[in-house]
């Protein structure tokens, strides 16, 4: 018998795999076409970095040099941005369906050159050709066949919406081609055009990408890429033609983000870490759960922000399923990504790589356990073995940080409630997985989990109709679907908004002597309106008040000037009130209607008051109490019909959207119309389960102290409004501050704006700000609707397979 036969039936005899190589020749060709360098790719065409500056990168797996790439400067971002200007105008006027065709083209195109996209993103990265190929690639055009329809139907399902402009958007290396699809597809379709940024290790699929786009014959200048370090996107982040950024990558990254575009102006999605749960009942079948893991730690060799890097076994069941798992693990082969039957490729970097190993020897030291099945690792690459951890305890190093590699750490409970309170102890809130063969507990523990993505009995499930991305550090905003078309919008009616006008300072204590003489000689009765904390009229910690004037400018009372503690105590009060959150969506509309009818029943006291405190003739003072009334009352109609959907991605199984509450809002609200726009910013957080700190009008905050004794006959329960009266930039700090805080909706002067979003990086809370642009809270269109609920609910989609 030959050699070669001899070698087949020992393959037979010990069932192993050899090595099934896929060939990289035409990738190789074309990189040998861009032996020089590659350029950024401007205006439809590769054009030289400005200052000349390359660097080299490098396959992962072997460490040996692959293309010599553009640095990006200053300069290079500007010509693409002034490129993506020019071309934004155009690419909009073409309409829909015009845009509707390049998607497609896109698509089409993508599934040509599909073995050609594959074999670079593997090289260029080091997964696994069997993930580039069969994963990522199929969802690329995936994602640009589906938003090719919402092109085709965009001026029918967002009438009421327009493009952003000029989007930059800043790409992670574990998912090069497909974060470029999930960013860029939807951008393009509703009208806007990109300039992208790669991750500086991976930036080979993108140019690649571009160039075959251009030859497919999307306009020039509509997709621009500028390569570089963190330099160019910080470029790229901080240039005032941009409109939006949308950036993936790390927490600490987006916080930096956060912080560069506060007061800009500029929309901010963030899709960043995360630690995810993967829980297993004792009632799970136990062998899909094992092959569960492997897809959720060990594909992309853990590199995945969604990875289910915590597992959490029930204790019934933890022994015999690390048993099995340990036996799984021994058959995972690690090799060269363009062997069709690795299971595990290389690290990105040595960087990553010696993060990797010093976490785990970290984990080690603080006490666990480290399993990994013995053979061989590739030499000369950024290797690392498929690792296992046990006996951790929930607070140590390895349970709370994003390893991003392939490390699992495993922990045992006992009950149902112990698990949801493990997996939530995080400050991320990306994905979970629930393993269960009891349907009931399995979507009974789905909504209790902070997690912006939910699998039941499955993991990594993603589809181009279904929102991805987080909750807390997890970051905002939503990828993919209906709710992912979103974040490249603004609404019609707040595209036009001007600079509010200044208005004129509160009177100086000192005229209180133009107070008017008291009926009868008599002095008037003193009455100093306090805070409203935990459903009860309370002092300001501080024991000190701040005078209010007339629209005449006599004084005419006093109001409680809350501090820190104050804002500490209303948060505190707000949280505890978590049972409004899970009250029935009916319960909340009855909650408001009887608001209005209370405050219908005063409507001419406030009237009343609404003359005193801003000067308005009685007839517009009456219209803006019977305004708040009727926006009392459509929030009152919204609570129970502002609802999830269902999503149907191809495969067998479901999606469910569902509507959250966020958690504690604050709230600082504007001098103009200060019942209407009080009521109008409370209201939509009220009607879908939020819990709110209320700061009101710095100049007439009477308007709504008299609005907590409507609150208190009511049925609200204590702690679902709080109201602090005061100074409003050190309360809108103090809030912005709060960890405890999960957003915060700032409407007055632009640097109330900025404050806000630059001190909400602590714990990255969402914020929805105005920048000093005034509202028109008459107008239904700009100032209610699902404009106001879609920034007051959080979007939970909860993956059901069904059938065997």
């Amino acid at each position: 018998m030959s050699s070669s036969n001899s070698s087949v039936a020992r393959y037979f005899d010990t069932m192993d795999y050899g090595p099934a190589p896929e060939s990289d020749t035409d990738a190789r060709q074309w990189l040998s076409r861009h032996a020089e360098g590659f350029g950024h790719f401007i205006g439809g065409r590769f054009t030289a970095a400005s200052a000349g500056a390359h660097f080299d990168t490098a396959e992962p797996a072997t460490g040996q040099q692959l293309a010599r790439i553009a640095q990006g400067s200053a300069q290079d971002v500007d010509a693409a941005v002034a490129a993506a200007r020019a071309a934004q105008a155009g690419w909009l006027t073409l309409g829909g369906h015009g845009r509707a065709r390049h998607l497609y083209a896109l698509a089409r195109m993508v599934q040509r050159h599909a073995r050609l996209l594959a074999v670079v993103e593997a090289l260029d990265n080091g997964k696994p050709i069997r993930e580039t190929r069969d994963l990522d690639v199929p969802l690329v055009v995936r994602h640009f066949y589906h938003h090719a329809g919402w092109a085709q139907l965009q001026e029918r399902e967002f009438a009421d919406q327009v493009p952003l402009g000029v989007i930059g958007q800043i790409i992670p290396w574990n998912f090069p081609l497909l974060m470029l699809a999930w960013k860029i597809a939807p951008a393009l379709a509703l009208g806007n055009t990109v300039v992208l940024k790669p991750a500086e290790f991976t930036p080979l699929s993108a140019l690649l990408f571009a160039e075959l786009a251009a030859e497919a014959g999307l306009p020039a200048g509509v997709l621009n890429v500028v390569t570089g370090d963190g330099t160019t996107g910080a470029a790229l982040v901080a240039h005032e033609g941009v409109d939006k950024i949308a950036f993936t990558g790390s927490t600490d990254v987006g916080r930096l983000i956060r912080e560069a575009t506060a007061g800009s102006g500029k929309s901010l999605t963030l899709e960043l870490g995360g630690k995810s749960p993967f829980i297993v009942f004792d009632d799970a079948d136990i062998d899909a759960a094992v092959e569960g893991v492997v897809d959720a730690i060990w594909f992309n060799q853990g590199q995945v922000c969604c990875a289910g890097s915590r597992l959490l076994l029930q204790e019934g069941i933890a022994a015999d399923f690390i048993e099995r798992l340990k036996r799984r693990m021994q058959s995972l082969r690690v090799g060269l990504p363009l062997d069709k039957a690795i299971d595990i490729g290389s690290l990105i970097d040595p960087s990553q790589l010696e993060r990797v190993r010093s976490l785990v020897a970290t984990g080690v030291r603080e006490g666990a356990a480290c399993y990994q099945p013995p053979g061989a690792l590739p030499a000369g690459g950024s290797f690392f073995p498929p690792t296992l951890l046990t006996g951790v305890h929930p607070a140590s190093t390895v349970a709370t940080e994003e390893i991003f590699g392939p490390v699992l750490v495993a922990m045992t409970f006992r009950t149902p409630d112990e698990a949801v309170a493990l997996a939530n102890n995080t400050r991320y809130g990306l994905a979970a997985s629930v393993w269960s063969e009891t349907i009931g507990l399995a979507l009974g523990i789905a909504p209790q989990l902070q997690a912006g993505v939910v699998w039941v009995n499955a993991t990594n499930l993603f589809d181009a109709g279904v929102g991805f991305g987080g909750y807390r550090e997890s970051g905002y905003g939503r990828e993919g679907g209906r709710e992912g078309c979103y974040e490249y919008l603004k609404p019609r009616a707040w595209a036009g908004r001007k600079p509010r006008s200044a208005t004129a300072p509160a009177q100086a204590a000192n005229e209180a002597d133009k107070a008017p003489p008291a009926a009868a000689g008599l002095p008037a009765i003193d009455r100093t309106a306090k805070l409203f904390i935990g459903g009860k009229q309370v002092r300001p910690d501080g024991e000190q008040s701040q005078p209010v004037f007339s629209a005449a400018g006599h004084r005419i009372g006093e109001v409680g000037a809350g501090n820190r503690k104050d804002i500490r105590n209303a948060v505190a009060a707000a949280r505890a009130a978590a049972g409004w959150s899970s009250a029935t969506p009916h319960r909340r509309a009855q909650a408001l209607y009887y608001l209005a009818e209370n405050l219908s029943a005063r409507a001419g006291e406030f009237a009343a008051r609404l003359t005193s405190l801003t000067g308005a003739a009685a007839r517009a003072a009456q219209a803006e109490v019977d305004a708040a009334v009727s926006r009392l009352f459509a929030y009152g109609a919204w609570a129970d019909k502002y609802e999830g959907t269902v999503h149907v991605p191809p495969l067998r199984g479901v999606a469910l959207a569902t509507i959250e509450p966020i958690g504690v809002v604050g709230v600082v609200c504007p001098d103009e119309a200060p019942l209407l726009s009080f009521v109008s910013l409370l209201a939509p957080l009220l009607a879908m389960g939020n819990r709110t700190v209320v700061v009101p009008s710095g100049k007439h905050p009477l308007i709504a102290t008299d609005f907590y004794q409507v609150l208190e006959t009511s049925d609200l329960p204590a702690g679902a409004v709080n109201l602090v009266t005061g100074p409003a930039a050190a309360l809108a700090q103090t809030l912005a501050e709060h960890d405890d805080v999960d957003a915060l909706w700032v409407f007055g002067a632009k640097a109330l704006s900025r404050t806000a979003e630059r001190l909400s990086v602590g714990n990255l809370k969402r914020t929805l700000v105005d920048h000093g642009l005034a509202t028109d809270w008459h107008d239904g269109a700009a100032a209610e609707g699902p404009l106001f609920l879609r920034h007051a609910t959080q979007v939970k989609n909860i993956w059901i397979p069904y059938g065997e």
